[in-house]
C-alpha cells in the first residue's frame, strides 16, 4: 500500500505547509514560555514533562492531519477513525498538560475566550457539546458534506477540536476555574462520556450497509481526495484510480466496522488512563488526610 500511495505525490503524503505551520507553533511555544515569558506575565518555565507533552501533542496533530494518515483517512474509514482518535481524544490531553498555569491564566482572562470557556466547561454543557457534535458529524449526510468542500471540512474539524478541549478541561483542570468536579463526579463524568460517544460507534459498527459515499462512490471519493491531493496531481492520475479498493486491503464493510471498533477502543483506553490517574490521586489525597499515630503510642508498642 505504501508504494501505491506514492502516486499522490510528496505534498499529499506529507503536507509540508502544515508541517511548517506546526513548527511555527512549536517555536512560538519555546519563545513564549522561555526567553520572552515575562513579557506575557509568566514566571516559571514549563518543566520537562510539560515540554514533552506539548511537543508530543504537536507531533500527534501532524501524524493525524499531515502525515499519510490524513491521505488514508480519505480512502479508508479505519484510517479516518484512527485520525479522529488521535486528533480529538489524545492530542487535547497532551496540549492541556503541556501549557503552564500562567498561560491558562492569560487564556481565561481574555475577554471572549475566557467567557466562552467558563460557560462551555460546565460539565453538562461540555459533555453534550463534544459528544453531540461528534455524533452529528458522523451522520452520513453531514459526513459526506464535510468531505465535499475544503472550507466545510476544515471548519468542522476545527470546531470538533475546540469541543474536544472543552470536554477534557473539567477532568484535567489545569486551573481552579475549570475544576468544577470532585473526584467521584469526575468518575461519573468519564462514564457518561463513554456512554454518550457509543451511539456513533454503534451506528458505524453494526450498520448492515456502507454508510459513507466518500468510501463507496467514485465521484464522492475523488472529491474527498481533492481535500488533500493537489488538483493538478489528481487530474493527472484520475484515470488510473478505480476507487478506494485500489489502495485498501479491506472490503468496504469490514473497513467500516473496524473503524468504529478502533475509535471505541482508543477512546476507552484514553478514558481508562485518565480514570486511573484520578483514582490514584484521590486515594493518595485521602491517605495523606489520615492522622499519623502519635509518637508515644508507637514507642509503647
Amino acid at each position: 500500500m505504501w508504494l501505491e500511495l506514492q502516486i499522490f505525490g510528496f505534498r499529499a503524503m506529507w503536507s509540508p505547509f502544515f508541517f511548517v505551520f506546526l513548527l511555527g507553533i512549536g517555536i512560538a511555544y519555546h519563545l513564549i514560555t522561555g526567553p520572552y515569558r515575562k513579557r506575557f506575565g509568566g514566571q516559571e518555565k514549563p518543566n520537562r514533562n510539560q515540554k514533552v507533552s506539548f511537543y508530543l501533542g504537536l507531533l500527534l496533530i501532524y501524524i493525524a492531519k499531515g502525515s499519510p494518515v490524513d491521505l488514508l483517512s480519505h480512502i479508508m474509514l479505519t484510517a479516518h477513525m484512527t485520525q479522529m482518535a488521535l486528533y480529538l481524544i489524545i492530542t487535547p490531553i497532551l496540549i492541556i498538560k503541556g501549557l503552564p498555569v500562567w498561560i491558562w491564566r492569560n487564556i481565561i482572562e481574555a475577554p471572549f475566550v475566557g467567557s466562552f470557556l467558563r460557560f462551555a466547561t460546565k460539565p453538562i454543557i461540555s459533555l453534550l457539546l463534544f459528544n453531540g457534535l461528534f455524533s452529528i458529524y458522523h451522520i452520513p449526510v453531514i459526513f459526506n458534506f464535510s468531505k465535499s468542500a475544503p472550507v466545510a471540512h476544515t471548519t468542522i474539524h476545527v470546531i470538533l477540536l475546540i469541543a474536544a478541549f472543552v470536554m477534557w478541561l473539567p477532568l484535567l483542570a489545569p486551573i481552579k476555574e475549570f475544576d468544577h468536579l470532585k473526584p467521584i463526579l469526575k468518575v461519573g463524568y468519564i462514564f457518561v462520556n463513554s456512554v454518550l460517544i457509543t451511539p456513533a460507534c454503534v451506528l458505524i459498527i453494526f450498520s448492515s450497509v456502507p454508510l459513507y459515499a466518500a468510501y463507496t462512490q467514485d465521484g464522492a471519493w475523488l472529491t474527498a481526495l481533492s481535500l488533500c491531493v493537489p488538483g493538478d496531481v489528481l487530474n493527472s492520475i484520475s484515470t488510473q484510480l478505480n476507487g478506494p479498493e485500489t489502495f485498501s486491503p479491506l472490503s468496504v464493510m469490514i473497513d467500516q466496522q473496524l473503524g468504529g471498533i478502533i475509535m471505541k477502543v482508543i477512546q476507552e483506553i484514553a478514558y481508562g488512563s485518565i480514570l486511573a490517574s484520578i483514582l490514584f490521586n484521590w486515594f493518595k489525597e485521602d491517605g495523606n488526610k489520615i492522622d499519623p499515630l502519635p509518637a508515644n503510642s508507637v514507642k509503647s508498642r
